[in-house]
């Protein structure tokens, strides 16, 4: 993995995304933690509601959680402006917009996502149900994450999807990683960008961020905060290797030319 490229989505197919995913050892540890998670349910059971209703509180927060850290974490500008947390911004969301296909950096960290689950599942499945409910909590929510970053995946994929809301949900996200990196925040659930005003359909519905692929991270803003910078060893970019810009003739999959239709580049 630190020698190069290992999982380039953009020249992946379905089956080949399903074996990587399969045998991620971030994924594998997403699921030894719902299988945890289900045997200290029941270790600790003391009703159907009490593990059922922080369930259903899980698939009901957890997408606004999902749209606040989008927004205004991985987004946050002040984040790479902190030596202490340029790091951090780095890895949880730079890294994928200058190389949205490579999987290495499209799964996030466990480092980050699983204490920001637990510290968020346990406690409103604790209050809902004791620690019953504190631990179904946490497997809802880990198993969500599981089947957002599936998703995600498939929105990066060498891949033309069969379901109409599969499409649907690619052309929203090739938007924000190719045209303007300040709205479509959701992944599978675009509601909250549609309440909040950050939900765009095509491309002639806003200008063209310049940028989309650095947030805001340019060269200006490296000479003032170098840390990132430092971290990745090179200057930032502003957009993708050219043999993959969805415009160009070189960057061939379904992908590119669902951004062609759209306008997007």
């Amino acid at each position: 993995m630190r020698k190069g490229r290992s999982h380039d989505l953009g020249k992946m197919n379905l089956p080949q995304l399903w074996k990587a995913y399969l045998t991620y050892p971030t994924i594998l540890l997403y699921f030894s933690i719902i299988i945890a998670s289900a045997a200290a349910t029941f270790w600790f059971w003391t009703s159907f509601w009490a593990a059922f209703l922080p369930m259903v509180a899980v698939i009901l927060v957890f997408p606004v959680v999902w749209y606040v850290i989008h927004r205004w974490i991985m987004h946050g500008r002040w984040f790479y402006r902190n030596p202490l947390t340029a790091k951090m911004w780095k890895r949880i969301h730079w890294d994928h917009h200058q190389d949205p296909h490579k999987l290495e950096v499209l799964f996030g960290s466990p480092l980050h996502t699983v204490p920001t689950a637990s510290s968020i599942a346990l406690p409103l499945g604790y209050l809902m149900g004791g620690w019953s409910g504190a631990f179904s909590a946490l497997g809802t929510a880990v198993s969500m994450a599981c089947i957002y970053e599936f998703f995600h995946c498939l929105q990066h994929l060498n891949y033309k999807p069969k379901w109409d809301w599969v499409v649907y949900i690619v052309q929203l996200h090739i938007l924000h990683h190719f045209h303007d990196e300040d709205g479509n925040f959701g992944i599978t659930n675009y509601l909250l960008d549609r309440m909040l005003g950050t939900f765009y359909r095509t491309a002639k519905d806003r200008p063209r961020s310049k940028f989309v692929f650095n947030l805001g991270y340019n060269m200006e803003e490296a000479q003032r905060y170098p840390w990132v910078m430092r971290h990745t060893g090179a200057p930032p970019r502003h957009r993708p290797d050219p043999a993959r810009v969805p415009h160009t003739p070189q960057f061939r999959n379904p992908q590119s030319r669902k951004a062609a239709k759209l306008g997007v580049g």
